[in-house]
């Protein structure tokens, strides 16, 4: 739990501190982590010579992506193109990190600051924008741009940030919980670097590095799915953009206080973008794989799998902020704009003290406790998990009953029975799962719908079973009846509470 003689000694210097206060509080952060900003410009120094030294532009090193997938370059130069690409991104980054990481060596330079923090992102981005042509190269992208964001805004904070936050209790007015403590964001940071693992290991394949992928139970689909004319359809590796994300997904956990979700709220609704609708996204095409490809990738869904549980676990956080900016609004411009107050924080008025929290140091003596306080604001209704266990079972009812399917082979012209139970099964496993998190219960009811597509539509296709048919009826019925109860709900969340039914 947070030191309370610490929070109330940082309230008294933020509502006091004088200009020449603040000067020289930036300048003892900056001597404390002085060796941050010498790291920043090792790392430039390193990139400088790593093409050269790590062999970037060595004809023998490079290789091709899997399945003879064009890149964005498709004559027979293209190798060598990417090769200088890459060569040219690492020294200008580097000279980038050397320019900026020796200004940050003075204090109360933040913009330079942040100059080095998006250099690190574009590092990260770089090996998958570039089809970086050896695995080399695209791993000394990502380390050395995991390490700079790092050093440029985790290990010594926000630029800035502690002249202008405001301190002050953490839990949000009327919750039972703060949403923002590090019990709350370590499950999304470990289910952020779990994902950023499987991501990676599928974009090694796609990039060429690696010949084989891993595939315990669908023999070749995995090959099938990577190397799919709908995976062929984006630009770049697929796989590559999912270890992006996740990258900053579980980066971007590290961020800020126990109280960021008034104190950075910009961070947190970009935090929110990534987990929620590009999650979704990513999830949606992963379950669309058997109707589009014909067959399903093991770690492709194990990316997925890791991803669902994200999105409730994360969502009340970006209640918490939303609720602050419209307090924000209602207050008017006391405390600043409401641009400000998005960019820099504000107060909370009706904040409470969070004596309930545990600190992760608690864990070895009180790991349960400490485990449940990860997944405050999360509960699970029998009536969910009967529906996911219902949609579990209408995706793996084609395979115990027979394909109904009109027509062979993968793709919408062949859309039949199959798909509507593999589609519809999904999904109700994914909306049952996302309205785990309390703050998202009602959104149970978008079973409703695909309780009656799962009941009805099957008897649509001749083909169908009159056994499978029936059985997609009894569990669209199901699932419709699981769908009203509301069931429990253990924490409270201020005003959101109405709409929680």
């Amino acid at each position: 739990m947070e030191t309370r003689g610490m929070a109330r000694l940082m309230d008294v210097m933020n509502d006091h501190q004088t200009d020449e206060d603040a000067q020289e509080r930036l300048k003892v952060h900056h001597r404390q982590t002085l060796w941050v900003y010498w790291t920043l410009v090792v790392l430039g120094l390193w990139l400088l010579a790593a093409p050269f030294s790590l062999g970037y532009l060595t004809e023998s090193n490079w290789v091709r992506p899997s399945g003879g997938r064009g890149v964005w370059w498709s004559d027979s130069t293209h190798d060598a193109l990417r090769a200088h690409l890459m060569t040219g991104s690492d020294l200008m980054s580097g000279t980038l990190l050397i320019i900026f990481g020796t200004r940050t060596l003075r204090p109360n330079r933040p913009v330079s600051l942040w100059i080095c923090c998006v250099v690190g992102m574009w590092l990260v981005m770089a090996p998958v924008f570039f089809w970086a042509p050896t695995a080399t190269a695209f791993h000394n992208g990502s380390i050395v741009g995991i390490l700079t964001i790092a050093l440029s805004i985790l290990i010594p904070g926000m630029p800035n940030m502690m002249n202008f936050m405001q301190h002050g209790p953490g839990r949000p007015p009327g919750w039972s919980y703060n949403p923002s403590t590090w019990a709350q964001r370590w499950i999304l940071i470990a289910t952020g670097l779990a994902g950023f693992l499987v991501s990676r290991h599928l974009a090694m394949f796609q990039l060429g590095y690696i010949d084989q992928i891993w595939e315990p139970f669908f023999e070749e689909g995995s090959v099938q799915v990577l190397n799919s004319e709908m995976s062929h359809s984006w630009p770049i590796s697929d796989a590559g953009l999912g270890t992006i994300s996740y990258t900053f997904e579980f980066l971007m956990g590290y961020m800020g206080s126990p109280k960021r979700w008034r104190t950075m709220p910009w961070m947190v609704a970009f935090f929110g973008v990534l987990v929620v609708p590009l999650g979704l996204t990513h999830i949606l095409l992963v379950l669309s794989q058997p109707v589009v490809v014909g067959s399903w990738c093991t770690l492709c869904l194990l990316a997925a799998g890791i991803m669902l549980p994200m999105i409730p676990l994360e969502v009340d956080e970006v209640v918490a902020m939303a609720q602050h900016l419209m307090q924000a609004k209602r207050r008017g411009d006391r405390d600043g704009s409401l641009w400000e107050v998005f960019w820099k924080g504000g107060k909370a008025d009706g904040c409470e003290e969070d004596e309930r929290s545990l600190a992760l140091v608690d864990m070895s003596e009180r790991p349960l406790a400490v485990f449940k306080s990860m997944v405050w604001g999360v509960s699970v209704p029998w009536t969910l998990a009967c529906a996911s266990l219902i949609g579990v079972w209408l995706t793996l009812q084609p395979a115990f009953l027979g394909s109904p399917r009109d027509a062979t082979g993968p793709g919408l012209l062949h859309f039949g029975a199959t798909d509507i139970f593999h589609l519809v099964g999904a999904l109700v496993v994914v909306t049952s799962v996302i309205s785990m998190g309390e703050v998202l219960r009602a959104g149970r009811f978008l079973n409703v719908p695909l309780a009656l597509l799962v009941a009805i539509a099957p008897w649509c296709f001749p083909s169908s079973t009159i056994l499978g048919s029936g059985l997609g009826t009894c569990s669209g019925i199901a699932i419709l009846l699981l769908s009203f109860p509301r069931g429990v709900v253990k924490e409270r969340y201020g005003k959101w509470q109405r709409w929680i039914f």
